[in-house]
């Protein structure tokens, strides 16, 4: 871990850069939103800690009222339940038996669960759970259009259901039905189309274990570009949304309700840059690059700069122009620049330094970067 590149009420010209940092005004009004949202859609808000792997953002969550958090890997799990959060889904298939073990491990901490969506799959963790004396929560992950992991829907996912409610070690606590393919569909009609077929397989399932008197407490899914359709449709309990705390270019584009981009939330993360050459009248050189954020999913944006753009981005540098008249940084500024996916680029820092009206306010550890076992 490097040092961070900041102290607590250091104006934002004395953060060592290449950093991550966040605008708590945003960061604070999208938590905010976010959880108003939940409560007046009677819907639980369970945010994915994938996008941050920071345990000072899932605190500020849980404070707002979310009822815990989604992880993807054992070791996100471990570095929550550490930091206090007392209730975490793994929104993934755990198999390998070592990792069971560490994931039932925390069971005597927290309220812990995890998907299925194969009869071995509920052996391997009921194993696990029984072994080490704990109560496991397992959902059935169903395939509802994201074409990766999940058992087909109605009368496969049921028997599954049956088999985790009949595991010695697991509780059956209901269904995951995430179909992370919708959330960056540009066209809102797009996403909408999809997410009513997700409803449609959801539906499904939820009559097959009726026909067995089992019941789903919990249907999970969902993500920051479609949230509000989940929560219409009256089959989701719970939103697990992610990249709404921090945001990004990719969520910024996609269209809303009236077919223009019309983001919900505001951009809170940018990675602080500073240019160290102007060599070229028409250009400037920020010195960060790929080893400070993910481009992955495109370019970065330039904040603060109309009528300038970032055009290349190579290890540690990204290159600016300007488009005809357009505002170039001077050198030694310090600049902001927008991540085109906001997960992987957190999980290039070990901090994320809190800034609000020109100063640093708070800096946090990313505790799980990296933490993908």
């Amino acid at each position: 871990m490097q040092p961070a590149p900041a102290r607590i009420g250091d104006p934002i010209d004395a953060v060592d850069t290449p950093a991550l940092i966040v605008d708590l005004d945003a960061f604070e009004a999208n938590i905010a939103a976010m959880a108003a949202f939940g409560r007046e859609a009677g819907i639980a808000i369970r945010p994915h800690a994938k996008t941050h792997r920071c345990p000072a953002v899932a605190l500020r969550q849980v404070e707002a009222g979310a009822v815990g958090q989604c992880v993807q890997t054992v070791g996100e799990a471990e570095v929550l339940v550490a930091a206090g959060i007392g209730d975490v889904m793994v929104t993934n298939e755990i198999v390998d038996p070592s990792k069971l073990a560490r994931l039932a491990a925390l069971a005597g901490r927290a309220r812990i669960s995890l998907l299925a969506d194969s009869p071995e799959g509920v052996q391997l963790a009921a194993t696990a759970a029984h072994e080490a004396g704990v109560d496991l929560g397992c959902l059935v992950e169903v395939e509802v259009g994201m074409g990766r992991c999940g058992i087909a829907a109605g009368e496969p996912a049921a028997d599954l259901a049956q088999r985790i409610a009949d595991a010695p070690g697991l509780r059956f606590l209901g269904l995951q039905a995430y179909n992370g393919r919708a959330q960056h569909l540009p066209r809102h009609a797009d996403r909408a189309a999809a997410i009513a077929r997700a409803g449609e397989a959801v539906r499904e399932t939820l009559a097959a274990l009726a026909r067995r008197n089992l019941v789903a407490a919990i249907v999970g899914g969902a993500g920051t570009g479609t949230y509000p359709m989940e929560a219409a449709a009256g089959l989701w309990t719970e939103l697990q949304v992610g990249s709404y705390v921090f945001m990004d270019r990719e969520y910024v584009a996609i269209e809303g309700p009236t077919g223009r981009p019309e983001p919900a939330f505001r951009q809170s993360l940018f990675v602080l840059a500073t240019i160290v050459s102007r060599a070229g009248a028409d250009r400037a050189v920020a010195n960060a690059g790929l080893k400070s954020m993910s481009a992955e999913q495109g370019k970065p944006g330039l904040a603060g700069h109309d009528g300038a753009e970032i055009v290349g981005i190579s290890d540690e540098h990204s290159l600016i122009r300007r488009d005809g008249d357009g505002d170039l940084p001077r050198l030694g500024e310090r600049v902001r620049l927008v991540p085109s996916h906001c997960d992987p680029t957190v999980n290039l820092h070990d901090w994320i330094v809190a800034t609000r009206a020109g100063r640093v306010e708070e800096i946090w550890s990313v505790a799980a970067r990296g933490a993908s076992r």
